[in-house]
Order: structure tokens, then C-alpha cells, then sequence
């Protein structure tokens, strides 16, 4: 079909949208041709088509885009980044993207000072925006705030916190002493204790913190705390080929000084089992990897040499390690003996086990591992037998009977084997190193001054949403945290926002959001979820993984599409997991197939009795400081012990009551590659990470939204210091109408609600630079403002003095209605009263008018004209003293007056009949004479009525064409009245199938949705695993989203499907392959009647996909001028309706003429005509006439792009009263406006 050819974004499997242009419409598809001639012509669904508008601009905020939509979204990012500018907005949403590299000047201290004050959307997007819009909220509106940094591992969310937490500590903790040092020195001891390299970052945060910075109530830092939630205790153990250790392993081994790994017998990682299965490279720089011994290198670091991170230096990073827990308050010996421990934990790694004869079984040391034994024994502050003994051996206490009914208890050694031995030996290393790690933060938090705090601005960064081809306990807690944030971001963001908008009275259309509170129940519910079940399942004498997961399945899996099998997995090597090994689980972002195997003992962290008695008897005075509050679930019994996930439940709950009491600023952190490289950008995975994020549906309610508000009160309060008193006396809603009209904002950039006052994006930092310019320019906002006031206040004063007026009016004229009514009953009264008195007076005078008859007739008499006289005198006396008497007597009888008037009116006929009689022969002699002036008369008349009748017969003509149109219209009506019974219930059941069809969909779409990111998942694990992927990505847009079911301007699908259903019912072609071009010219030139009807409802078919589609994705400011009919008839062809049988009556070629007023035409004289010509049930021509507009006149196989596509029975013309006329009418404005004569096709 021939369109405009306009710029297009299609979607793209890999780079996630490509550009093109429109070429052919397919049905209900599009063929498009990419700009970029390495991309194949293809055949595209409209769902995936978004219009491109400047593909070469970028903004800074995406709410400023033309067209608002996943694709330019994705764009102005990917441009953006090219041009090193890694940040941008969603409205207060800042996208930031990880640069992998060092940009100049980002974060310099000028950088700083910048943004110190400016509103969001002043300076180009930027992290430190975000960090002091928190400050300037808390400050305003006198509340603490949080700062959610988000996103995928390897995003950038340390860093981003870093950069916050630097911002806020230069310009307002430089006073504060020690603080702002402590507060920043805790990033390097934290990154080093909790942070290590994984496959997708180098720099990985293994643990979740919420960072707090406290103000006073003069805003002055005054402290800070940091909260930590779940660090990973399974990576102390193992770790896959590509990933390391925690960072302080390498740090001791590459940068600590000599004597103190000799001390502590430091070498290389390689003679380290908790370190040589993983990757053991450093992290160095050109100039520290010299200073790294040959006796420090693993092979692998010999061989492929040092790796390469800009942040990252395992040797420089140990100094500055040293010197942050310095500044902390850690004492020489203090430091050393933390390095003890974590040299402590590699020593027990060493600790081999191997089977020991004899009957009771159980296991020993490995003799050549004795001195691994003694090392870690003697950094613990144990006796290395006892060590030996207690991993080794679980002590078991029993009681017998005593003298007198006491109970003697006696301690049992139970041998271990060799896996039990080996778990223990890892419990203990596990345990150590955690509650290094509380201690770590526990001693931060004391070295931070604290004073009185009023607010505090927190950020929180924890571990985004992860997935790995063997993912396990650690993994379902980090995803099930990523879920409670996006539920809050969700009901922070669209949910409560959306409310606010309907609190407030603004019109703002309603967006859709996946709600995954159904994922979360699965997994935090009391009495049935799967923490629940986890921990009932620890309380079993014997706990199996098996069994555990076997109940996961049976109580949440049936009929649940968020919980399935593990070879239900997209990717291969998941598939090979038996249903009681593992379970599927649909999270927001995508499925992830978990491991069951360590489930249970991850669940319970506690050491066993002997063990945990062991230690607490440390000579180490740091190792007794660790365990000495030592929370012991094997001693509180198994029924009554606190779960890991129970722990992490806990805190959980406690960080959301935080955020939901704070507000709220967002950081959504965006991975751009997934090999960690500077400069390249793979756009399917930043595409991917915005729709799991959530921000694609912010950018739909931004923009019709308001993201910056402000009560009228708080706006008042605010700038109020910088106005004369004569404003200040305002109440906070008139001062805020008085400033908000007087800069003369558009109406679209803002709106007043009940309680505050709304800012379309980027128009509130306008608001506020005006209001803090100069004085002079102070001074003319002020001049405004009064001008505004006495404006305002004439208008009041004359609209009160309209309505004083106008309620005067009404007041006089329901006055006059009164009076009205009083005069009327009783003259009603006295008429009904005297009725039968003047009636007959009334009759008896209206014989005085016989009598002047007979006065006429006797003046024509030549006999006896003087007795006539004095007969007619009589009479009129006899009526004079008939009238007194009735007047004087007021109570005669109706029967009195019948007698008097009945005699007198047979006197009266009496004389008639005389009078008459003689004038009988005077008559006869003229009649002769009158007969013939009569003649010539009537011969006159006789002309005149000819000419009259010809008039008329050609105006009842007229009359009865258009009689004949009404009754046709009359007869359809009552043809469907006759019906109106059985299409009512068809009405039904077709809306039940709609409904039911929209609801299939939906359900359709969401799978499908699903199905896909797990493929974009699966494919993006098997290319780091060299995995497998099987079967094809899921055809996701094979079906209508709810917008396109129930939204304005858009086609129904199952309408579609019922129209193209019935077509193919009636007709023996398959024209879904057949082009524009052939299709009109088999219109102009076919003879096969059924062919030529199934072309033109295929045509209008294909037109009607076309305008739903470019009106879906018009722009914002040319949305009414696409009308191609007035509105009544695109409204009437919205609502779904039965099929007609067949055609009641008719005519093939009918005639409409509708008023039709364009938007933006308001005033009545703006109204034009809109006239229509139909050849079947199609338009054939089309015109559209305005008083001060050139005539539209369109025709059909010329214009069709132009021309209203919908058939004569969805637009209702017929229906309409009045709205049909002759044809001559039609041919008439037609040729009067230039049309060319018309041609039928056939």
C-alpha cells in the first residue's frame, strides 16, 4: 500500500531495534526495508513497529523525546553512551550506564560544586544530581530519604554509591571533623572484605549494605551507620574456574609486607584449596605488578599475567586497606590479629581428611596436612589437638542416673566421615570469616562520631538480580530481594503515583504494570511458601534436600506458571536436574533454575557442639570477641532455631519499613556489554535490563505524569523569603496560582490539585531558577504577580456583580409568573360563574348582526321597504331590553334566559324568511347578469390554480423522494426493532467471547513475554558457559497487548478475526498476499463481481490496520489533525456490534450529509459540512466544506489515504435522522466545488 515511507524502529533480536523504513502493508503486518543494508528486508508485526522520529538526537531527558516508546528510549541511551554521556533521565529516574572506563572530569571536585543547589534537569543528568536532590528534599520537606541503586552485577552500583556517598560528604561533612574521612574510609575496608570478581563484574559487592549519612537539624553531617544484609559464605569455599575469592585474600598474598606473611605463612594462591580452584590471577597495574616476587605468582599469573581494572590493585589496594582500618580505630595489633583470621580461614581450607580403619569407622587428618592444622590452630588460639579432635569428631551429650534420681551427664565423642569432617572443617571457615565480617562493620560504625540525628539520607546497594548455570541458596535470597525492591519500586513509582493522580483530580490515563506480588508469596508466605517449607523441612530428625524440594513441587507447583521443573529450563544443562534436585522459578526479571543440593545445610549456618565450644575458648582475643554473643541453634534444639532465610527475612522487612518511611530517589545502574569492555554497547541486553527494571512503564506515565509536585503550603514556605510582605500575606494556594500564572507557563506544563501543585518533567527547575534570579528580574515576577492579583480579583468582582444582576432578573420574572398564574384562576373562577349570563348575552347580540343584514337587504328592496324598517326596529329594541334584563338580574335562571333568547331568535328568522322571500325575485332578475361576471372570473382563477398546481407537483416530487428516504429509514429501524430480541443476546454472547479473547491474550502475551527474557536469559548464560540453548525464541508479538484490545483508535483483534472469517464465508479468494497496487487496479478494472467485492473489503481492511497503527503512535501535538471523518462516526465504529444478515433495504449507491467541526474549532461558526458518497458499502467519494477553508475534496482509488476506510454499516449514517439526502443535492455541492464527474468501478 503507498504510505509515507517514515523512519521506523523495528524490534531486533540482537540489537535489540534497528532502523527502517515502512514500504508495503502485509495484512496486519508491515514489510520494511532496514537503513543499514547488512539487515535482511523483513515482514514485521505492528506491535513491533515505533515510529523514529530524530534518530540522531539525543536528550537528556527521555520524557522530552518526540515519540515515547521502548526503541527511542533505547536509542537516546545507545547515543548517548557513544558520546561518553553514561547518564540520563526518566523523569527523576536517573539511568546510569557503566562506562568501564575513566571519563575526565566526571567526578572532579569543580563537578561538585556545580550541582551544589541546582534543581534536577538544570545540568545535564548526572549521579550527583540525584545525591543533592535527596539533600534538598530532606530539607524541604522534612524527611529522610533513601537512594536505591539498583541493577545487574556488573552495572556499576558500588561505584554509583561511592560517588553518592563522596557528594554528600564534601559539601556538608568538611566541618564535621573525623566524620566525612570514617564514613568514606568504609568503602575500601567493605570492598575488600565482602567484594570479589565474578564472571560479569571485577569488582562484585557479595553482600547487600544500606548506608546511612545523618544530618542535624541544621542539615551538618553529624554520622553515619551501615547496615549489612546476607553476605555469601559459600564463596569462601568455592568458586567457579573464571571468579575469586574475596579481595583480601589476594590483598595479604600480593600486597602485604614480608614479615608479616611470614608471620602469618602467607606464600601464593595456589597453595591454597579455598583459592587454587577458582582464578588465581592479581589485579595489578604496569608499575605494582613489579613488585610482585616470583614467589608470590601463581602459574596462572605467571603465565597470563596480571589482570587489568581501572579501580582494581591488589598491591596498591593492601595500603590503602591498612591505612582505612587505621583511620577507623584499629590498633597495629588489632589489624594484625584481623589478618590472623583471614589467614586463619586459607589454613583450614588446607585441612584434608582421609577414612581410618577400625571398627568404629570415621576419618583422621591427612598426615601431610599436619602442619596446615597446626597454622590455622595456632592463628585461632586453639590447641591443635583439640582442633584436630573437634573437626574430626562431634561431641554428643547423654545423662544417666545418679544417686537419689540426679542425672549424671557424660560427654560422647560420635566419629565423623570424611564429608562430615570436610563440612565441618568448612562450617567453621565459613562462621570465622562472617563474623570477621559483622566485626569489620560493627568497629566502622563505632569509629563514625555520632550526634543528635534529625534525618538521615541512606543508600542502599545490594547485589542485583542474578542467574548462573548453578545457582543455589545465596542466589534465591539475592533475587528474592531484587523482587521486594521492585515491588516497591512498582508501588513507589506507578502504583502510588497513579493514586496521587486520581487523589489529586488530574486527568492522567491509567498505565499497566506486571505485579509480582504473586512471586513474592510464592516465596515468603507463612504458612505454604517455600522459606516455610525450607524450615520445616531443617526441623526433620533427618532433613533431605530430596525431600524438600519434592514438597516444594506438590504444594506449590501445581498449576502455578511462576514454579516448574527444572527441564522446564530453556537452557540445556538445567534439564539434566531430576524434579527432586531443583526447582524453575519465574522471577520478574527472568527464570532461574535453583540447585537444591545445599539448600538445607546453607539454611543453618550453626557450628556443631564441639566446635563452637572450642572456639569460644580461644586464647585470641578477637576470635572471643566473635563468638562470644554467639547465637547457638544447635543448643536451642532444632524445633526452636533461626533459619538463615529466616534472619534475612527479618532484616529485609526491617530495610522495606525503612524505604517506605523515606523518600524515595531512584538509580537504575544499566550494564552495556556483557564482556566488561569500555565503549561497546550490546543493545538487546540494556533493551532487556529497561524492561525488567520497570522503566519502560515509567516512561509511559511520564508521559501524560507530573514527576515534580510540591504541597502549596511546603512551595509557600519555600520562597516566601524572597517576596515583598505585601505577597507573603497571600493564603499558600493563591500565592502558588499567583507565581505559577504569572510566568506565563503553558497550561500543559503544570496542573493545581486539591493540595499541591504538579510539573510536567523538566518545567519545575524553570520554576526555580526564575524564583532565585536577580532582584531586578525579582522585581518584574513581582510586578506580575500583582498584576495577575488585580486581574484576578476584577474578574471576581464582575462575575459577582453578572450574578447579582442575573439573580434579579430571575427574581422579576418569577414575579411575573405569580401574577400570571393569580390572574388566570380567577378570571377561570368568574368565567365559570357567569358563563351561562354573557354567553347568551353574547348570542343575543350576535343576532344585531342578522338585523343589519336585513338593514342591507331592505335597502335592496323597492316594496314594502318602510314596514320592513319598523319590523327591524322592533326587534332591535326587543334585544336592548332582553340584554338590560339579563345584566340587572344576577340571579336569573339558565332556563329564564333560554325562553327570552329562543323567542327573540324566532322573531329574527321570522322576519328572515320575509325578507328573504322578497328579495327571491329581485334576485332571479340579476342572476343572469352575476353568472356572467362569474364566468369570466372563474376562467381567470382556472389559470392561476394551473400555474399553482405545476409549483407544487414539482415540490411533492421532492417531497415524496425524501419521504421515500425516511421510510426506508424507518423500515430498517423497525426491521431492527423486530430483531432487537436475538441480536441482544448475540450482542452478549459476542462481547463474552471478546471478553473472553482479551482476557486469553493477555494470559498469552504475559507467557509468551516470560518465555522470551528466559530464552535472552538462557542465551546469555550459554554464551558464558558455552552452553546450549534448545529451542527457538518464543514468538512474542503473535498476540494484541491489553492496549490494543481495549485502548481508543485501535483495532479489536477479535474483530479482525471475526470480520476476516466471515470474508473468507463469503468468499473463494485469498487475497492476504496481494499488494496495494493490484488490489486497486483489480478494483478499477475487474468484471467478476465477487472478486471486485472481495477487493475492496480486503482494501478498507488493510486500511483500517494502517490508521489504528499511525494513530497509536501519532504525535502528541498532531493527534487531531489525522481525522479523516467527523468524530460521531469514528466513535460509532468503536463499539462492537452483530453482524447484519444481510441487507434490509437499500440502494447500491446512497448519499450523507453530517455537520463536522475540526479540533480546535470551537466557536459555532467554525461548523462545516462533511458529505459522503457511497457505492455499496464503501465510500466513493468524500467531501469536507468549511466557511473559511478550501474545500476537501477527496475520491476513491486517488485518496485513499485520506478517505474515511470504515463501511457504511460501522458508521451508522443510516441510523442517523436526517442525515441522508438526494443525490442531486450531493451532485450539486460536487460540481459546485470543482469535483470531476464520477465513474463507477463496475
Amino acid at each position: 500500500m503507498t504510505i509515507d515511507k517514515q523512519l521506523v524502529w523495528v524490534r531486533d533480536p540482537s540489537e535489540g531495534f534497528i532502523l527502517a523504513r515502512l514500504q508495503e502493508l502485509m495484512g496486519e503486518e508491515a514489510d520494511v526495508f532496514p537503513i543499514d543494508n547488512k539487515y535482511p528486508k523483513r515482514v514485521v508485526n505492528f506491535d513491533d513497529i515505533f515510529p523514529a522520529g530524530d534518530p540522531v538526537k539525543d536528550v537528556d531527558d527521555n520524557c522530552e523525546l518526540m515519540f515515547l516508546n521502548e526503541a527511542t528510549l533505547l536509542n537516546n541511551i545507545v547515543t548517548r553512551y557513544k558520546k561518553s554521556k553514561i547518564y540520563t533521565y526518566v523523569a527523576n529516574i536517573l539511568l546510569a550506564v557503566n562506562p568501564y572506563e575513566d571519563i575526565p572530569d566526571m567526578y572532579s571536585s569543580n563537578t561538585i560544586k556545580k550541582y551544589q543547589g541546582k534543581s534536577l534537569g538544570e545540568l545535564p543528568p548526572h549521579v550527583f544530581a540525584i545525591a543533592d536532590k535527596a539533600f534538598r528534599d530532606m530539607k524541604s520537606l522534612k524527611q529522610s530519604q533513601s537512594i536505591i541503586v539498583s541493577g545487574e552485577s556488573g552495572a556499576g552500583k558500588t561505584e554509583s554509591t561511592k560517588y553518592i556517598l563522596k557528594y554528600l560528604c564534601d559539601l556538608w561533612a568538611k566541618g564535621a571533623g573525623p566524620v566525612e574521612q570514617k564514613i568514606l574510609d568504609a568503602n575500601p575496608i567493605l570492598e575488600a572484605f565482602g567484594n570479589a570478581k565474578t564472571t560479569r563484574n571485577n569488582n562484585s559487592s557479595r553482600f547487600g549494605k544500606f548506608m546511612e549519612v545523618h544530618f542535624n537539624n541544621k542539615y551538618h553531617v553529624v554520622g553515619g551507620h551501615i547496615s549489612h544484609y546476607l553476605l555469601e559464605k559459600s564463596r569462601i569455599c568455592t568458586q567457579s574456574a573464571e571468579e575469586r575469592n574475596y579481595h583480601v585474600f589476594y590483598l595479604l598474598c600480593a600486597g602485604a609486607p614480608q614479615e608479616l606473611r611470614a608471620a602469618l605463612k602467607i606464600t601464593k594462591p595456589d597453595d591454597y584449596l579455598y583459592l587454587k580452584n577458582g582464578c588465581t590471577q592479581y589485579f595489578t597495574s604496569p608499575q605494582s605488578g613489579k613488585k610482585i616476587s616470583a614467589s608470590q605468582m601463581s602459574k596462572q599469573h605467571q603465565t597470563k599475567g596480571g589482570l587489568r581494572d581501572p579501580i582494581l590493585d591488589d598491591v596498591e589496594d593492601f595500603q590503602r586497606l591498612h591505612q582505612a582500618l587505621s583511620r577507623v580505630g584499629l590498633t597495629e595489633e588489632e589489624q594484625k590479629s584481623v589478618y590472623s583470621v583471614v589467614a586463619a580461614v586459607l589454613h583450614l581450607g588446607n585441612i584434608e581428611f582421609e577414612e581410618e580403619g577400625g571398627a568404629r569407622g570415621g576419618c583422621r587428618v591427612s598426615p601431610h596436612c599436619e602442619n596446615a592444622l597446626q597454622t590455622a590452630a595456632d592463628l585461632l588460639g586453639v590447641e591443635g589437638g583439640e582442633l584436630r579432635m573437634a573437626l574430626v569428631s562431634r561431641l554428643m551429650q547423654s545423662s544417666r542416673g545418679g544417686i537419689k534420681g540426679t542425672a549424671i551427664i557424660q560427654p560422647i565423642w560420635v566419629p565423623l566421615k570424611t564429608y562430615e569432617a570436610m563440612s565441618a572443617r568448612d562450617a567453621l571457615a565459613k562462621a570465622v570469616y562472617s563474623r570477621l565480617f559483622d566485626y569489620i562493620v560493627f568497629r566502622i560504625n563505632n569509629s563514625i562520631p555520632f550526634q543528635a540525628s534529625s534525618y538521615y539520607i541512606g543508600v542502599l546497594d545490594i547485589a542485583g538480580f542474578e542467574y548462573f548455570q548453578m545457582n543455589s541458596f545465596e542466589q534465591f535470597c539475592i533475587n528474592y530481594c531484587n523482587e521486594k525492591l521492585q515491588q516497591f519500586f512498582n508501588e513507589r513509582i506507578l502504583k502510588n503515583e497513579q493514586e496521587l493522580y486520581r487523589r489529586e483530580g488530574l486527568n492522567v490515563p491509567e498505565i499497566r504494570f506486571v505485579d509480582n506480588q504473586d512471586c513474592i508469596d510464592l516465596i515468603e508466605s507463612k504458612n505454604h511458601g517455600i522459606f516455610h517449607i525450607l524450615d520445616e523441612e531443617s526441623k526433620l530428625p533427618k532433613p533431605e534436600f530430596g525431600h524438600f524440594t519434592h514438597a516444594v513441587h506438590k504444594e506449590l507447583g501445581a498449576n502455578n506458571n511462576r514454579l516448574q521443573v527444572p527441564r522446564a529450563s530453556r537452557l540445556k544443562a538445567h534439564r539434566v536436574l531430576r524434579d527432586d534436585e531443583g526447582f524453575l522459578l519465574r522471577h520478574f526479571a527472568g527464570a532461574v533454575c535453583y540447585n537444591t543440593n545445599q539448600f538445607i545445610e546453607k539454611n543453618n549456618d550453626a557450628l556443631h557442639a564441639s566446635l563452637e565450644f572450642l572456639i569460644q575458648e580461644s586464647r585470641n582475643s578477637l576470635v572471643q570477641q566473635l563468638f562470644q554473643n554467639t547465637d547457638n541453634n544447635n543448643a536451642k534444639g532444632k524445633l526452636n532455631f533461626i533459619s538463615v532465610g529466616a534472619k534475612f527475612q527479618t532484616q529485609l522487612s526491617q530495610l522495606m519499613d525503612k524505604l517506605k518511611e523515606n523518600g524515595t530517589n531512584f538509580v537504575r545502574c544499566i550494564k552495556p556489554n556483557s564482556r566488561m569492555v569500555g565503549g561497546a554497547i550490546e543493545g538487546s541486553l540494556v533493551l532487556t535490563q529497561l524492561q525488567c527494571s520497570g522503566t519502560i512503564a515509567v516512561l509511559a506515565l511520564m508521559e501524560h505524569g507530573y514527576p515534580s509536585r510540591a504541597p502549596f503550603n511546603d512551595l509557600y514556605q519555600m520562597y516566601r523569603a524572597f517576596l515583598p510582605p505585601k505577597l507573603n500575606a497571600l493564603s499558600p494556594k493563591v500565592f502558588c496560582q499567583a507565581i505559577v500564572h504569572s510566568f506565563g507557563l503553558s497550561d500543559k506544563d503544570y496542573k493545581f490539585g486539591v493540595t499541591r501543585v504538579f510539573f510536567r518533567p523538566g518545567k519545575y527547575s524553570e520554576f526555580d531558577t526564575m524564583m532565585r534570579s536577580d532582584p531586578e528580574n525579582l522585581k518584574s515576577i513581582v510586578d506580575s504577580v500583582l498584576a495577575w492579583l488585580v486581574k484576578s480579583r476584577w474578574r471576581r468582582a464582575v462575575f459577582s456583580v453578572l450574578s447579582t444582576i442575573k439573580l434579579k432578573n430571575k427574581i422579576l420574572y418569577r414575579r411575573s409568573c405569580l401574577v400570571l398564574i393569580q390572574k388566570t384562576v380567577r378570571g377561570y373562577l368568574v368565567r365559570r360563574q357567569h358563563k351561562p349570563r354573557y354567553t347568551t348575552i353574547a348570542n343575543i347580540k350576535a343576532l344585531e348582526h342578522n338585523l343589519k343584514e336585513m338593514d342591507s337587504v331592505i335597502s335592496q328592496l323597492k316594496d314594502e321597504r318602510d314596514n320592513a324598517k319598523r319590523n327591524i326596529e322592533n326587534l332591535r329594541n326587543a334585544i336592548r331590553n332582553a340584554c338590560a334584563a339579563i345584566k340587572s338580574n344576577e340571579k336569573i335562571s339558565p332556563s329564564e334566559i333560554d325562553q327570552i333568547y329562543n323567542k327573540i331568535r324566532k322573531d329574527v328568522e321570522t322576519q328572515m324568511s320575509a325578507l328573504q322571500k322578497a328579495m327571491v325575485d329581485q334576485k332571479n332578475r340579476e342572476e343572469q347578469e352575476r353568472l356572467r361576471r362569474l364566468e369570466a372570473e372563474m376562467r381567470l382563477a382556472e389559470e392561476a390554480k394551473r400555474k399553482e398546481a405545476e409549483r407544487l407537483r414539482q415540490e411533492e416530487e421532492n417531497r415524496r423522494l425524501k419521504a421515500e428516504i425516511e421510510a426506508r429509514r424507518k423500515l430498517e429501524e423497525a426491521e431492527r426493532a423486530r430483531q432487537e430480541e436475538q441480536d441482544r443476546i448475540a450482542a452478549m454472547q459476542l462481547q463474552q467471547q471478546l471478553e473472553q479473547a482479551a482476557r486469553q491474550d493477555l494470559e498469552s502475551r504475559e507467557r509468551l513475554e516470560q518465555e522470551r527474557r528466559d530464552h535472552e536469559m538462557a542465551v546469555r548464560l550459554a554464551k558464558e558457559t558455552n552452553g546450549h540453548v534448545e529451542g527457538s525464541p518464543p514468538q512474542l508479538r503473535s498476540f494484541p497487548t491489553m492496549d490494543s484490545v481495549n485502548g481508543e483508535n485501535k483495532l479489536n483483534r477479535s474483530e479482525r478475526v471475526r470480520m476476516q472469517q466471515a470474508m473468507q464465508g463469503k468468499q473463494k479468494y485469498d487475497l492476504s498476499k496481494w499488494k496495494y497496487s493490484e488490489l486497486r487496479d483489480t478494483i478499477n478494472t475487474s468484471c467478476d463481481i465477487e472478486l471486485l467485492e472481495a477487493c475492496r473489503h480486503e482494501f478498507h481492511r488493510r486500511l483500517k490496520v494502517y490508521h489504528a497503527w499511525k494513530a497509536k503512535n501519532a504525535r502528541k501535538s498532531t493527534m487531531a489533525d489525522q481525522e479523516r471523518a467527523p468524530q460521531s462516526i469514528m466513535d460509532a465504529a468503536k463499539t462492537p456490534r452483530v453482524a447484519q444478515k444481510g441487507e434490509i433495504l437499500g440502494a447500491r449507491h446512497r448519499y450523507f450529509r453530517i455537520p463536522f467541526v475540526r479540533a480546535g474549532d470551537n466557536a459555532a461558526d467554525k461548523r462545516g459540512w462533511w458529505y459522503a458518497h457511497f457505492d455499496g458499502q464503501y465510500v466513493a467519494r468524500q467531501m469536507e466544506l468549511h466557511a473559511d477553508k478550501t474545500p476537501v475534496l477527496l475520491q476513491a482509488g486517488i485518496d485513499d489515504m485520506q478517505m474515511c476506510e470504515l463501511s457504511l454499516d460501522e458508521t451508522g449514517l443510516t441510523r442517523k435522522r436526517g442525515a441522508e439526502v438526494l443525490e442531486h443535492e450531493f451532485e450539486r455541492e460536487w460540481a459546485r466545488h470543482g469535483g470531476p464527474p464520477y465513474r463507477p468501478s463496475h
